[in-house]
């Protein structure tokens, strides 16, 4: 497993000269301001706790999005991950995290320069026809600039924020407090695997270089998908901390929600396939299931963007799904409990594996019935928010479960995707699409195929052997 000290590709080739404002100072600001946020949550947490005072988790959860709110990196991919994995904090502070993704301003122009200038050289500019000052977007680690190439191609500059290892760093360490503290509250669920695989994920971010591959990896695997599109990267305009790729036009998904029901159909069957057809033949997925990683054409096939958070799972791990898919069809508990087990959980009693089940028929849903229908409903703008909760309740009472590592990311997945259905409301037999989708599975097939693919983009696989 990566850890934070090899994520550094960009950061071992910074010209010396290079000045990004005094890193050591807003490392020791950034520690200060999110340290003694995240200590005033655990006085009040305790206190709830042990001294039996009551807080008022709406107001102190929107104080926490105040005080945090103009801080770029990390907390805000946390804050959208965490808010997709149920009740792993109380869900007034999930939704606030939630928010930080979409408030953070760009960076100016001089950090633009200073950046493009630390990548590219002192003439960056003559390797461009032209450069958009002001950011086309602006993410959790980076943002997005437009230009275009002497030859004449339109592309899209994302250029990574200044010092994102201290970064991730502080915040990574705020958030095991964060989580520690959750846990001495209510003990339904242990969140250490959970900070693990959000570590891991959030360190790959980091390594544009990393991400050129996974492009070049999904353009291979969704290769037949004439419904997806993905950007192609412009390697001599790339660095470990900037990536240059094709810029796809298309308009956001949410511009599509009361368009007429065949095309809101269409986007969602090829929403569909973007996902799942690489997860099934390869045991791969777009790791991060935000509305802003897709954009949809006027054919109404879709642009795949962003692929700095990509998951790899051994073969046996996506056979899980499928015996599990099998066990809710067939009502065989037995089949059930070895997924369970294939998956990483362990020693469940029998209280435990019911539980678990009623989350995951919502999750399988969709796919359980042979008619065309839409997604569940959502509660608090927040997908499987009611199923959640109550699975949170009963798993409390039977003595609580640690959530496997592999399982953070696939879960994730199943939200953000029926979250993006659910807006579309796309009417479809999911059942169908799903049937043909694993028609053929072999975990061997699964396994040689990754295993071929992985090599040829030099690309490791780092999913976890649990055993």
């Amino acid at each position: 497993m990566a850890t934070g000290r090899k994520r550094q590709s960009g950061d071992s080739s910074r010209p010396a000269a290079e000045s990004e404002g005094s890193a050591l100072t807003s490392r020791v600001a950034r520690y200060g301001k999110v340290s003694a946020t995240m200590a005033g949550l655990a006085a009040r947490v305790a206190g709830e706790r042990y001294l039996g005072l009551k807080i008022e988790r709406q107001e102190h959860a929107q104080e926490l999005l105040q005080s945090l709110g103009h801080l770029k990196g990390p907390l805000m991919k946390v804050g959208q991950i965490l808010a997709t994995i149920p009740e792993a904090l109380p869900p007034e502070y999930a939704e606030a995290l939630q928010q930080l993704q979409s408030n953070a301003p760009p960076m100016g122009w001089s950090f633009v320069r200073r950046r493009m200038k630390a990548e590219l050289g002192p003439n960056w500019e003559s390797r461009f026809k032209s450069f958009e000052r002001e950011a086309a977007a602006a993410a959790s680690l980076g943002q997005v600039h437009r230009a275009i190439t002497p030859a004449g191609v339109h592309v899209a500059c994302k250029l990574q924020y200044p010092d994102m290892q201290s970064a991730i760093d502080a915040d990574l360490r705020q958030l095991k407090i964060i989580f520690s503290l959750y846990e001495k509250y209510d003990s339904a669920i242990s969140t250490k695997y959970i900070h693990q695989e959000l570590a891991a994920r959030l360190y790959e971010e980091l390594d544009y270089k990393r991400e050129a591959r996974h492009c070049a990896l999904y353009a291979d695997m969704l290769r037949h998908e004439k419904g997806v599109h993905v950007p192609e990267v412009i390697e001599d305009l790339s660095t470990g901390r900037l990536l240059t790729s094709t810029w796809l036009d298309g308009e956001r998904i949410l511009a599509f929600k009361e368009a007429p029901q065949e095309i809101r159909n269409k986007i969602a069957l090829n929403l569909f396939r973007a996902w799942y057809v690489p997860f099934y033949f390869y045991g791969i997925i777009h790791g991060d299931p935000h509305l802003g990683n897709y954009t949809v054409r006027k054919d109404q096939s879709i642009n795949l963007l962003d692929f700095g958070c990509i998951r790899v799972f051994p073969a046996r791990f996506v056979g899980g799904v499928i015996d599990l898919y099998h066990a809710l069809l067939e009502e065989d508990k037995a089949r059930a409990v070895h997924a369970f087990e294939t998956w990483g959980f362990r020693g469940l009693n029998k209280e435990q594996i019911e539980t678990l089940t009623i989350w995951a028929r919502f999750l399988y849903a969709p796919v359980l019935d042979d008619k065309v229908r839409t997604i569940g409903e959502v509660s608090g703008g927040m997908y499987g928010r009611e199923t959640a909760h109550f699975v949170h309740q009963k798993l409390k009472e039977v003595g609580g479960v640690t959530v496997p590592r592999e399982f953070v990311f696939m879960d994730r997945a199943a939200l953000g995707l029926g979250s993006v259905f659910l807006h579309l409301k796309a009417e479809i037999n999911w059942y169908k699409l799903f049937q043909e989708l694993i028609a053929d599975f072999e975990t061997d097939a699964l396994a040689k195929r990754q295993k071929k693919i992985l090599k040829s983009f030099d690309i490791s696989s780092e999913a976890p052997d649990q055993g």
